[in-house]
């Protein structure tokens, strides 16, 4: 089972992705966070395996509080984001994103994006050993 910490400012967002997530038998959303630093409490209380996180949102941004996220945390970020450009891109992967989905992409590349970040963990792991 895959432990999902959601992240973004719009209610209605969070509640379409938790909808959409519950509909998934190896997915279980464990909270949501309403801005980035909302995002770092809850992922630091609820120590999730992966953090779905929007990139703009008031207080403290997606990619800032990815940032502090990936530095503190043992789990994985995967960004949504409205933004497609190369500039968003490439910041929230220098804070420390594994994945980077814009939300006009299907909700295919975004279980896809959850699950390899996942996977990736498993395949270091193993080397590790």
């Amino acid at each position: 089972m895959i432990k999902i910490l959601l992240v973004d400012d719009q209610a209605a967002a969070r509640m379409g992705l938790k909808l959409r997530l519950g509909l998934e038998t190896d997915l279980e959303v464990l909270g949501e966070a309403v801005d980035g630093e909302d995002a770092v409490a809850q992922a630091t209380r609820l120590v999730p395996d992966v953090v779905v996180m929007d990139v703009a949102m008031p207080n403290m941004d997606g990619i800032d509080a990815t940032r502090v996220i990936c530095a503190s945390c043992d789990c994985k970020v995967v960004m949504l984001s409205l933004y497609d450009d190369s500039e968003t891109r490439q910041r929230a992967s220098d804070a420390g994103a594994c994945a980077f989905v814009t939300k006009q992409e299907s909700d295919v590349v975004l279980l896809e994006a959850i699950r390899r970040s996942r996977e990736v963990e498993k395949s270091r792991s193993r080397e590790e050993m």
